[in-house]
């Protein structure tokens, strides 16, 4: 069995894969300090009581944050005795081709994302991602990552916003049911979910155009389904695309070998 690994800037997903399906996920925060040990514990705790038989054999990561592949790698030799594969590292293949500026390092969740785009839908497409940050990567029709942007995360806008007017209070993001707030907190939903919802057509809008060429938009990350309830924004909403892509990276890697 693999267990596959996404370590982002606020979460970290663990999700067995059995060859044919995903039998568990589990989310942890991402904590630059948390230990090879510590992770142990609490997955093989998650595994003990979901009453779960795994055999794990192998491990691919991908990680948003640096120092967290060191404990990660620690997890799968010290307790699955593996070398676990990790997307960037030049010991872990791409089923694509990178085209981007030469020196440019681009970050291994959005070539994850690539990968499993690609794979499920095939090329030009866009791939919007609600993270940390907001991110949309371009993926040609060979399936070679071209490049894309970033834009600021909801939250993190939300965040910034209570963070930075004492006046204005924490919310938490939801489709407000007029664009017209009457109180504080309607004015900050509706400023922030139609803000997003025009930043998202727009930028869409802009690839396409500059592509010249039709192209899907498939979205992935918890607020997806959130933003799809107003015009149809997306073609696709594709919940477990890094999962998958990692799973398609690691037998790209193991048929090479």
């Amino acid at each position: 069995m693999l267990l596959a690994i996404d370590c982002g800037n606020t979460n970290t997903v663990f999700s067995i894969w059995t060859g044919s399906e995903f039998i568990s996920t589990w989310r942890i925060a991402t904590d630059q300090q948390r230990t090879a040990d510590q992770y142990y514990v609490w997955l093989s705790s998650l595994i003990t009581l979901g009453k779960i038989k795994v055999d794990i054999t192998d491990v691919i990561i991908s990680s948003t944050v640096p120092r967290v592949v060191f404990n990660l790698r620690i997890l799968a030799d010290r307790y699955f005795n593996t070398r676990p594969f990790v997307v960037g590292k030049p010991d872990c293949a791409l089923p694509v081709d990178v085209r981007v500026d030469e020196g440019t390092g681009v970050g291994p969740d959005r070539l994850v994302n690539t990968v499993a785009g690609y794979d499920l839908f095939g090329g030009d497409l866009i791939l919007v991602d609600f993270g940390t940050a907001t991110t949309f990567d371009v993926v040609d029709a060979d399936g070679a990552y071209v490049g894309g942007a970033i834009a600021p995360g909801v939250n993190l806008s939300l965040q910034a916003l209570h963070q930075a007017a004492a006046a204005l209070p924490h919310v938490d993001i939801a489709k407000p049911q007029r664009v017209v707030g009457t109180n504080t907190v309607a004015c900050m939903q509706s400023g922030v979910f139609w803000g997003y919802v025009g930043l998202v057509r727009e930028i869409c809008n802009r690839i396409k155009a500059e592509r010249a060429r039709p192209m899907k938009v498939i979205a992935t990350g918890g607020l997806a389904p959130l933003f799809q309830q107003t015009d149809a924004l997306f073609d696709a909403i594709e919940d477990t695309l890094t999962m998958h892509g990692l799973t398609v990276i690691h037998n790209f890697n193991i048929g090479k070998n």
